[in-house]
């Protein structure tokens, strides 16, 4: 188990009750384990981060990117955020929402081969 901040275990409980479309749709693809049988965890606590999309068995998180990760303030919080996950052996994706909501397939696609 990774370490996490257990003040971030409500809010990580209120994100997913109040996911976005892109995360609601990758969401349908990643859970019951329908990628190559991994188990994924959603809206998970990591450090002192909540990470969108979690699989411990391949040491992999999955960002979701809305508009707000692409402004100076954004990009750097990710760069750090990244670095810290890196030091945990974590490799993170980020794909940003307009490319899950347009292509999902090819989403899904990196993902798989990512895990394998």
């Amino acid at each position: 188990m990774q370490p996490y901040n257990k003040k971030l275990k409500l809010p990580s409980r209120d994100l997913r009750n109040n996911m976005t479309d892109a995360e609601q749709m990758l969401w349908q693809r990643l859970r019951r384990k329908q990628i190559l049988g991994l188990q994924f965890y959603r809206q998970k606590p990591i450090l002192n981060f909540i990470v969108d999309f979690y699989c411990p068995s391949v040491n992999l998180v999955i960002e979701c990117d809305g508009s707000q990760h692409y402004t100076y303030e954004g990009l750097e919080a990710d760069r750090v955020r990244d670095e810290a996950l890196a030091q945990l052996g974590l490799r993170v994706l980020r794909f940003d929402n307009g490319q899950v909501v347009r292509h999902l397939n090819n989403v899904i696609d990196e993902i798989v081969s990512h895990c394998e």
